[in-house]
């Protein structure tokens, strides 16, 4: 007489019980680590919990609990569910595993999206024909047959197509530029914006030009985002041959120092290339800043050479006019320093009028300035630098005036920035001397000014890191 123990379906039944719920609450488990730790394979593991294990579980119930023939529609269906489920996690768990979790630097971050595409149609394919095949008792030889036939004929017409494609994909598996990064080709120079499996987009600033993979892959291209940090410029200038070499490099020098585009890192190189050239090779943070920082470049060197009495594209300077001084000393000058007809004209030698243009630095932190200077027009904004950013302290307008410490020969607390054009008359410090020995009243009202300066800044360090201390 048999029993309960000797039915077949028993142990499939018992085995079902006592598997499903352990497994289930070891997915579990998996599965909140998993989501606790960010991982990628969160989806797939989830899929497998979600679908895979119950589908699984009534496949094993019919087929070996219940004895229904594997052959029935209803073993078939579900049968063709389990091996639908088991492909999308293929799909799902090869995504995650190789690619999603690769390191930035890996060949696998960079394989091209359209080979993941036809890797992923390739495993479709074989899985939809292996479940027709063993499911479904399908005959699926002939559909193979079938395709691999097109495929050769499609490849040999459209031969030149797809070997332009090929070569594109190359590239791009090659990964020479990303998004973001700067490229010149022979006729063009821009930022790249978006990458795909047939062209790269490049916006040159007139226009986005879309180049054919191809095309790149067969000429030559410059990254100039690559080395990171090592993009730089050379611009060449030309200045009158009675200009002192040296003098013309420390200038170029110094001006290139205070471009906000440069990296900070590294150091301007200025040469003296024969007859009236002259280069400099300008360190950047980054290929984007290449335009605005030659732009910034050439139009403070135009005011640079003027100052330093130098003959920019060999032109003239005509900033001494004697007219515009003396109504600078008048209209400016004079009310502050308080000089009649004859005292004005005697400190006209001692004066000279110097122009900035906007953004450049006027008087550096820490600087002993040699002459108090009188902004006869434009505005002139001081700052405290604090933790490499720049504070506003105060801006200053006609008739103000900054480096009076020259009168103390003290370094300057804080900055001073041109915010537009600026133009100054500048007194040079045996000029103020004799003016403020014969008015002791208005030494002191200096003295004022300059205690009044330094206050201003500190107490703007202070405000700063006050702002900063709730932070910390």
């Amino acid at each position: 007489m048999s029993t309960v123990l000797d039915a077949a379906w028993f142990y499939w039944a018992v085995g079902l019980a006592v598997g499903l719920p352990l497994t289930l609450v070891a997915l579990t488990e998996w599965q909140h680590s998993l989501r606790r730790r960010g991982s990628a394979l969160l989806g797939p593991v989830t899929l497998l919990r979600n679908f895979l294990l119950p589908l699984g579980a009534l496949l094993l119930m019919m087929v070996g609990a219940t004895q229904m023939p594997a052959g029935s529609t209803p073993v078939r269906i579900v049968g063709t569910l389990v091996a639908f489920v088991v492909l999308v996690l293929l799909l799902s768990g090869l995504k995650a595993s190789l690619f999603s979790s690769a390191p930035v630097a890996s060949w696998r971050r960079r394989v091209p999206g359209i080979f993941l595409d036809v890797l992923r149609f390739v495993i479709i394919a074989v899985g939809v024909g292996l479940i027709l095949a063993y499911i479904w008792g399908a005959k699926i030889g002939g559909l193979f047959t079938a395709l691999g036939i097109g495929s050769i004929v499609i490849g040999l017409t459209l031969q030149n197509s797809v070997g332009q494609i090929i070569s594109g994909l190359l590239m791009l598996f090659e990964q020479p530029f990303r998004i973001g990064d700067w490229i010149a080709t022979s006729d063009s120079k821009g930022r790249v914006v978006e990458v795909n499996w047939r062209a790269v987009h490049v916006d040159t600033g007139s226009g986005l030009r879309i180049t054919p993979n191809s095309v790149l892959a067969g000429e030559s291209f410059v990254n100039l985002s690559r080395p990171a940090g090592e993009h730089e410029i050379t611009v060449k200038t030309v200045f009158a041959v009675e200009d002192r070499p040296d003098q013309v490099c420390a200038m170029l020098e110094r001006v290139a120092m205070q471009l906000p585009q440069r990296d900070p890192d590294r150091e301007p190189s200025a040469g003296h290339d024969g007859a009236m050239n002259y280069s400099i090779d300008i360190p950047l943070r980054s290929a984007s800043d290449d335009s605005k920082a030659r732009k910034t470049f050439h139009r403070w060197i135009w005011y640079a050479a003027r100052r330093d009495g130098l003959h920019l594209d060999e032109a003239e300077d005509g900033f001494d006019d004697p007219e515009l001084l003396a109504e600078g000393i008048r209209s400016v000058v004079a009310p502050v320093l308080r000089l009649d007809p004859d005292q004005q004209q005697a400190l006209a030698r001692f004066c000279s009028i110097q122009r900035f243009g906007a953004g450049e630095l006027i008087q550096a932190d820490g600087h002993v300035p040699e002459a108090v200077s009188f902004v006869m027009s434009g505005g002139v904004m001081l700052t405290a630098e604090v933790d490499g950013s720049r504070n506003e302290v105060d801006v200053i307008e006609r008739g103000s005036f900054l480096g009076q410490s020259a009168l103390i020969r003290h370094p300057v607390a804080g900055s001073s920035f041109a915010i537009d054009e600026v133009t100054l008359i500048r007194v040079a410090r045996e000029g103020m001397e004799e003016v403020l020995s014969a008015n002791p009243l208005l030494l002191q009202e200096f003295g004022r000014a300059i205690d009044e300066r330094r206050a201003s800044v500190l107490r703007a360090l202070a405000d700063n890191e006050a702002q900063q201390a709730p932070a910390g």
